[in-house]
């Protein structure tokens, strides 16, 4: 696998493990950036984070033109953005859309998420941990395509 899987954050993940610890646990974003590239093994990984919703696009942008995979955790983004699906729409591979939480055990706010339109799989509620069962999933799911 040469082109990298993408795992992008949305807005307030970098705040992992002091923001809402009873709803989202300790861990930090980098100890998730860490539990990823563990993940990912000799496959080659790009970890980003942004409150800010053009930078997720021309990251996606990016993965389009030279990734072979995204896990993607929106975040508030997930709820409100038509301009992150439409980017994800352009993806040919494949897309798993990831919540630390069930989103649909919260609010009935959290139940509608646009990105679940172009993910190839969703993930929600295996806290922090969910981050590295997508990465080992896109990476197997990446790898099953090229044989």
């Amino acid at each position: 696998m040469t082109k990298p899987i993408y795992v992008l954050n949305g807005p307030n993940l970098n705040r992992l493990g002091t923001r809402e610890p009873h709803l989202y646990g300790s861990t930090t974003l980098a100890e998730v950036e860490a539990m990823c590239r563990e993940a990912a093994g000799d496959a080659p990984l790009e970890f980003r984070q942004s409150n800010r919703e053009y930078e997720l696009i021309d990251w996606i942008h990016e993965a389009i033109d030279g990734g072979c995979a995204i896990v993607i955790n929106p975040a508030a983004f997930t709820f409100t953005s038509m301009a992150i699906l439409d980017a994800l729409k352009m993806f040919s591979g494949p897309i798993i859309e990831l919540h630390i939480t069930n989103i649909h055990r919260r609010e009935p706010i959290y139940h509608r998420s646009y990105v679940s339109l172009a993910a190839t799989a969703i993930i929600a509620g295996l806290g922090a941990q969910g981050y590295a069962v997508a990465v080992r999933s896109v990476r197997d799911l990446v790898r099953a395509s090229a044989a």
